[in-house]
């Protein structure tokens, strides 16, 4: 757990992070990939933050990963590398630094230790984690197992080493349906996220897709009805679904993809109005690049993504914590069913 007060007091005693409206002014740059959805008040916050982190990433020889759900201040001031759950999974392999810093939940720092297992892998809040990774454990993996003889067990990225290790192979939203489609087996057991696995057995029919029944605690509360409702009272208005919602969300939905699916539809389509059906931060960090789109509508956040902060990411660079470490033996098997899934998606172009 965080002592936030400690942490407040040992940067202030290291760095000046008083908002500052003539650096926010230097570093308008920054300041113009966010613009629509960071005001030039939280600019002038955020701005001492930003330009301190920057400087310790060249000092510590560090990279920072950041998921499309971290915050605009984090995903354009300060990240070196977005994306989704597999695009920052390939780039874990990738990067020269001696540090990564993790902005995402704890799955994903882990995903990144265990590709790199040289590196130096910190999460800023080592207290972020996700309901729908721990709605599994490598115990729920045999009873599936047991339950359907033989068939090959394909889990969401959103799990902890020790699950990607009892699994076959891994899978994101992005390539879920390809990799299940692709396996030899009729039968296919997908965990730990049961709206995706439904999602994704529509569009495998040649597939008997069984799945566990865990789900995310954003997508999970949308409805169909909210759908409706919505198009209703805002007609003209592009849907776009996550995978992770409910079927019937996603079946009202015009359109359902990843992260990086829905950036590219609406980058592609670019409608007059679109209601993103994900986590908050989504249309906040595309919003810049697509000013004619108008973002509209409800969303729901994720509380652990949340937990990431700039403060935070300081704190972690300063005093290069909170490493993340995962036993060699489960890093080994996770490491294998991680690398077989960015394997299968370069081998099928995904």
């Amino acid at each position: 757990m965080f002592d936030l007060l400690t942490m407040r007091d040992q940067l202030a005693a290291h760095y000046d992070l008083a908002p500052n409206p003539d650096l926010a002014q230097e570093m308008s740059e920054d300041y113009a990939r966010m613009k629509r959805v960071v005001s030039p008040i939280d600019w002038a916050m955020h701005a001492p933050y930003v330009a301190a982190i920057k400087a310790l990433k060249k000092k510590r020889h560090a990279v920072i990963l950041a998921h499309n759900y971290m915050t605009p201040e984090i995903y354009h001031g300060v990240a070196d590398v977005v994306g989704d759950s597999l695009q920052l999974a390939i780039e874990a392999t990738r990067v020269e630094a001696d540090v990564i810093v993790q902005c995402g939940v704890h799955f994903m720092a882990e995903t990144s230790k265990i590709l790199s297992p040289d590196k130096i892998v910190l999460i800023p809040d080592m207290d972020a984690g996700c309901s729908l990774a721990e709605s599994i454990t490598a115990e729920g993996i045999a009873e599936m197992r047991a339950k359907y003889p033989g068939a090959p067990v394909v889990t969401y990225v959103n799990t902890t080493a020790e699950v990607k290790a009892a699994s076959d192979i891994c899978c994101t939203s992005s390539n879920a349906a390809q990799i299940v489609g692709a396996m030899e087996s009729d039968t296919v057991i997908m965990t730990p996220d049961q709206y995706l696995a439904q999602n994704v057995a529509k569009d495998v029919p040649h597939k008997n897709v069984v799945w566990w029944e865990g789900s995310c605690i954003v997508h999970e509360q949308y409805s169909a009805k909210d759908l409706r409702e919505f198009r209703e009272w805002n007609p003209g208005t592009r849907l776009i679904a996550h995978p992770e919602c409910p079927p019937d969300v996603v079946a009202e939905a015009d359109f359902s993809g990843s992260t990086s699916g829905i950036i590219k539809y609406v980058t592609d389509e670019q409608p007059e109005k679109a209601l993103l059906i994900t986590e908050c931060s989504m249309a906040s960090n595309i919003a810049d690049s697509l000013p004619q789109v108008d973002f509209v509508g409800p969303c729901n956040m994720c509380p652990y993504m949340k937990m990431i902060t700039l403060e935070k990411i300081l704190w972690s660079l300063h005093t290069m914590s909170e490493p993340v470490e995962v036993d060699p033996t489960v890093a080994e098997g996770a490491r294998q069913a991680v690398q077989k899934m960015i394997d299968m998606s370069q081998k099928l172009g995904i």
